[in-house]
């Protein structure tokens, strides 16, 4: 009998961080589902089911929270620009087809690339700048900026939520080379997230249907998957080697605003998604090339000495 082979960890990254794509195109079709509710009222429950399942994980580890002192701020500033980042999206899902809501809630990879530049002080190289600016020329197509275009408001409030995202992930960065736990670092997000719209349902609260509900603790149920799906993807293999999947979400979307809802987007939407997908995998090459370099370049200094 011949023995199983066991899967490598670069296709078990890849499976997840597609899985990942999967469940958060979910939570947007249930997002969308639960009707004309406002954006913050559908984040609270989003968030709530992502508090409890990050609470659960901590209890299960048994792990100490440490935080240290210069961390506060990113986590307070990654909390607050990721609740942002949720509320334009839930927004702009409500309005814009589900496929461009969700392309141009990508953009947030890009956008951490230049927040990056600033807060981490990393160097941004030539070819990875004019990458960042053939994306923002995408996003152009789906917005289709015009003043008779009433979906234009809504378009550019969902790029500001993957904008919003961005600064977020590039705090993320930053805590995790400070040494904060990612689970901690979603349990203090979501619980931020929580009692941040806590004023406006006690006096803006707006009544639900058993139906509604549902739809929102599902895409709650949807979220917390993505996340722990794509936090696993993070653990079995490299960002820069599975990263690129991650825009495997457009497909999902675009399949489920075609079946569940018969939006099919126009000529200049598919353009602009061809145009970022392509620069994402134009960046996905760059710096899986530009690692591969580096090895070489310390192997090589290695032997030298």
């Amino acid at each position: 009998m011949s023995e199983k082979k066991e899967i490598s960890p670069l296709y078990k990254g890849i499976i997840l961080i597609v899985m990942s794509a999967f469940f958060f195109a979910f939570m947007n079709m249930f997002v969308r589902l639960s009707g004309e509710l406002p954006a913050l009222q559908k984040s609270f429950f989003r968030n709530l089911i992502a508090f409890i399942c990050a609470g659960a994980v901590l209890a299960k580890n048994k792990q100490p929270i440490k935080v240290p002192k210069n961390a506060w701020l990113p986590l307070l500033l990654r909390a607050g620009f990721g609740t942002v980042g949720i509320f334009c999206n839930f927004y702009a899902l409500g309005i814009l087809d589900l496929a461009d809501a969700s392309i141009l809630n990508k953009m947030s990879p890009f956008f951490a690339i230049v927040f990056s530049i600033f807060i981490l002080k990393e160097k941004i190289k030539p070819a990875q700048l004019l990458i960042v600016l053939g994306a923002l020329a995408g996003t152009v197509c789906v917005i289709k900026p015009s003043f008779s275009n009433v979906l234009t408001v809504p378009a550019f409030i969902a790029l500001c939520g993957g904008m919003c995202a961005g600064l977020a992930y590039t705090f993320v960065r930053d805590l995790g080379q400070k040494g904060v736990k990612g689970s901690f670092i979603v349990f203090f997000f979501s619980g931020f997230s929580c009692l941040s719209v806590v004023p406006f349902l006690i006096f803006q609260y707006s009544p639900m249907t058993i139906k509604q509900l549902v739809f929102l603790l599902l895409a709650g149920l949807s979220a917390a998957g993505g996340q722990f799906s794509i936090t696993a993807a993070y653990c079995h293999a490299p960002a820069k080697d599975v990263s690129i999947y991650d825009y495997s979400q457009i497909i999902f979307a675009s399949l489920l605003g075609y079946i569940i809802f018969g939006q099919i987007p126009d000529l200049l939407s598919w353009i602009g998604y061809i145009i970022i997908v392509s620069m994402a995998l134009l960046m996905f090459l760059y710096n899986k090339n530009a690692a591969k370099h580096e090895k070489q370049i310390q192997a090589s200094e290695k032997n030298d000495s």
